[in-house]
């Protein structure tokens, strides 16, 4: 079985199933440091061939295959961006290509990035025991979820790697650039300028990575995933954990019945029980009103929550930096305006329920 395809001047119609299968052959054989070696080929960034829940480098395949199948193997510099392409190829030749997207983020970056500073802004050798502290460390499903990780995902050599790229990112070093993240600058520079505070989010990143529970979490809004690869992806994570924590609301909204407060939305005032009826009795969400990356991981006193509608909870969340109630409201305040251009007073029951899924229910 032959696949017909043409980048520039290379032709991939060379390449057949059997040629592929016995690249990966030659692959398990050697091992992937080996083959990668001979073959001319980095490890892969996103695109994998997987193999009975094996993966293996796609272009690297790839190009050993034509090698087997075609005139002689293609090198790195003959499929130069051509990643989509060769899984493309791949693809059609009937076998499975996953697409793996663990880039690093602003978090694990931040962490890379106190290392380097801590080692005097050199390069941290994959050896050192701090090296392989951080990628223990790394491995938490906080951030990436354990089937978007390729192969050596952020052992003690990618470690080492990416506090290079840090190293080249110093200004004024004459040292030439290399292929990092496009947030490695502002990190480094985020250190140069604010050491004391920057050191700081890196204890608490590092604190919440040492305590997550183990199993892979799902942020619950779509609005929401962008935050992967942004600053403060691992607070967000934790910050809904604790607001989801079942113990919350039910406290929450016994206070606020006490106090003689009404079960509504502290920013907008909709009250689900107004327009719901019983089918929207004591329905709120909880929202913690100071960010974990300024309290650090603390204990959660009754003071510290508010009472939000699904609408308020998202915009407060929907992107950094986050808002506080009081800037959500008047936010809010600011943008309802009654008959004759007056600000409006707050309604009860003027804030539509979510268009889409609304951030998942505390409690």
């Amino acid at each position: 079985m032959r696949a017909a395809a043409t980048v520039g001047a290379v032709a991939y119609n060379d390449v057949t199933r059997v040629a592929v299968l016995a690249a990966v052959a030659e692959f398990d054989r050697v091992g992937r440091g080996e083959f990668l070696r001979a073959a001319g080929f980095g490890r892969a960034k996103h695109y994998f061939l997987d193999i009975e829940g094996r993966l293996y480098d796609s272009k690297a395949i790839v190009g050993h295959a034509h090698g087997v199948s075609g005139d002689g193997p293609w090198r790195s510099k003959d499929l130069l961006g051509a990643e989509r392409t060769v899984a493309a190829l791949l693809r059609a030749l009937g076998f499975t290509v996953r697409f793996l997207d663990a880039d690093w983020t602003w978090d694990e970056i931040v962490l890379a990035c106190a290392l380097v500073e801590a080692n005097r802004w050199r390069t941290v050798a994959q050896e050192d025991s701090r090296a392989i502290e951080l990628s223990r460390l790394l491995q938490s499903t906080a951030i990436h979820p354990l089937e978007m990780r390729p192969p050596g995902f952020r052992n003690p050599a990618g470690v080492e790697r990416k506090t290079g790229d840090l190293v080249s990112r110093l200004p004024r070093t004459g040292r030439k650039h290399t292929n990092g993240n496009h947030l490695d600058k502002k990190v480094v520079q985020a250190f140069l300028d604010q050491p004391d505070e920057m050191r700081a989010k890196a204890e608490v990143i590092a604190t919440v990575l040492r305590e997550w529970p183990g199993e892979p979490e799902v942020i619950p809004d779509v609005d929401l995933e962008g935050y992967a690869g942004k600053e403060g992806g691992v607070f967000l994570r934790a910050h809904l954990r604790r607001e989801r924590d079942p113990s919350l609301k039910p406290r929450k909204i016994a206070q606020a019945k006490k106090d003689g407060a009404a079960i509504a939305c502290e920013v907008c005032g909709f009250d689900f029980s107004r327009t719901y009826g019983e089918r929207g009795h004591d329905y709120i969400e909880c929202h913690h009103r100071v960010p974990l990356h300024v309290t650090g991981p603390v204990d959660t006193a009754l003071p510290d929550l508010a009472l939000l509608c699904s609408n308020c909870h998202r915009m407060i969340h929907r992107s950094a930096p986050w808002l506080t109630v009081e800037d959500l409201r008047e936010l809010v305040m600011g943008n309802r305006t009654g008959p004759r251009g007056s600000p409006a007073t707050v309604d009860q029951g003027s804030c539509s329920p979510p268009a889409s899924a609304p951030c998942e229910e505390v409690g």
